[in-house]
């Protein structure tokens, strides 16, 4: 028998329906983007949730929203540039009496400006607050506001239960583990800047992300931590546990691992092929500007040195639109990034996500100019620059976009280790350079066939 919304609710089983709205794209984006991987947010949440409970996921980004069902209770995990469809998605349950929570890293950030359009927000992390949520909505008391104001302790983390993704062919890749929280630094223009975030640097335990890297049943892992060595000693132990069990891995890295001896090749001895590492600007000025006190731009040639010569890619994290930034900026940084081989670069316009220090700077300074969240994306300049107007920041970064990945330059950036070489272009030519192209198999179901061709290619996995 099938029970009605008050008879489950009566019964303390509820019916959760978890959502992921459409991602934004930027001019240089595919629809691979929004095909690249399950919200692995949601798989967490649903995997923290009480077993008499029902949960189901809808991704917005792999298929339409069913708005004819009949949840008890929904979900909506919210970045910056979903937050204008999260709250369509919103109004469109609670018009039919079904509330809504909000989460995620923008309702944390913002949770005031959240409020009005949904029944309660979960600020900051969920494991100490989603079973009290669900308990209050129960008794009829939920709160508007919900606030995690301690460090959760990661043994807390369940080991994510990918059966709750029904159509896990529909992405390229299915190979996401988070090991940490939070990142040991905090840079103006980053959500660790916010004053919801907790600031202690965690780690989970070793033996619950190996359970992970079990469950996956794939050797090549994403790790997709802010900072994945963010607690040196714990990644040491990590490295001893992982090393031999044949893994092909990436994750992002601070600068400062290069200060760090014996760190970089121990990761490649244990199957680590590339590193997100968050340069942001050649510029020492501009990066002092942002707090970012770990990098030392004196530093970053033979960062990327000690990284190639241990068979790792590079993808470089850019930022532009930094008071001391200027037309020039652009044309030393595509030098900097040829000259280095740089495998690929993540290129972003500085972008006061609302709720950070940099947001609150420029507030006060008077030169936030565009209100419209879903642009801000870090692809267009919703702030005033000091040294060009927005019109040419936006155009100066979409050409840096398209240089960097001309056939003149892909050529020139080639890695010198031939190991490197196919997966080198697969990431320049299948993802970026024909991006929308190759995008084209995720209307046919054919991404995830994609994922496991591309891993066969490149890693013989």
């Amino acid at each position: 028998m099938v029970l009605c919304n008050s008879e489950r609710v009566k019964n303390n089983k509820l019916l959760i329906k978890l959502i992921s709205p459409r991602l934004s794209l930027r001019p240089m984006d595919s629809e691979m983007k929004r095909k690249m991987a399950p919200p692995l947010s949601l798989v967490t949440l649903a995997s923290l949730t009480p077993k008499r409970h029902t949960v189901y996921i809808e991704d917005e980004n792999i298929g339409a929203i069913d708005f004819d069902d009949a949840p008890d209770l929904v979900g909506v995990t919210v970045t910056v540039d979903t937050a204008l469809r999260a709250f369509e998605i919103s109004r469109s349950y609670r018009e039919r009496g079904i509330k809504v929570v909000f989460g995620g890293i923008h309702a944390s950030a913002c949770p005031h400006e959240m409020a009005p359009h949904c029944d309660a927000v979960c600020v900051g992390e969920a494991e100490t607050l989603w079973e009290k949520i669900l308990d209050d909505f129960i008794e009829g008391r939920m709160e508007a506001l919900y606030f995690n104001t301690e460090p959760t302790e990661l043994s807390r983390v369940p080991v994510a239960d990918w059966r709750f993704i029904k159509h896990r062919n529909r992405y390229l890749y299915n190979n996401l583990i988070v090991t940490s929280r939070g990142c040991p630094f905090r840079c103006e223009f980053c959500y660790n800047s916010c004053d919801y975030i907790v600031g202690k640097y965690r780690n989970r335990p070793i033996d619950d992300v190996i359970a992970e890297i079990d469950r996956i049943g794939t050797r090549q892992i994403m790790f997709v931590d802010d900072n994945f060595i963010g607690d040196p000693r714990w990644v040491d132990a990590f490295l001893d546990r992982i090393m031999g069990m044949g893994l092909i891995w990436h994750a992002a890295a601070s600068t400062n691992i290069v200060r760090l001896p014996g760190l970089i090749e121990k990761m490649a001895k244990s199957g680590c092929r590339s590193l997100f590492i968050g340069f942001e600007s050649i510029d020492e000025n501009s990066i002092r500007s942002v707090n970012k006190r770990q990098n030392r731009v004196s530093e970053y040639e033979g960062l990327i040195r000690r990284i190639h010569d241990n068979g790792m890619m590079v993808n470089a994290s850019l930022v532009f639109g930094f008071d001391d930034d200027t037309p020039e900026t652009f044309t030393k940084t595509l030098e900097w990034l040829v000259k280095n081989r740089v495998e690929t670069m993540t290129g972003h316009i500085l972008t006061p996500y609302p709720g950070t220090a940099l947001h609150k700077r420029l507030e006060s300074e008077g030169r936030i100019i565009r209100r419209d969240l879903e642009k801000y994306n870090t692809a267009y300049a919703v702030f005033q620059p000091k040294n060009f107007t927005p019109e040419q920041l936006e155009a100066s970064y979409r050409k840096l976009y398209d240089d960097f990945y001309t056939w003149r330059n892909i050529l020139k950036r080639r890695p010198l280790n031939k190991r490197m070489l196919v997966s080198y272009f697969l990431f320049n030519l299948g993802y970026r350079k024909y991006g929308r192209l190759v995008s084209l198999a995720g209307r046919l179901g054919l991404m995830n066939f994609l994922g496991k061709l591309a891993r066969k290619l490149a890693y013989g996995i």
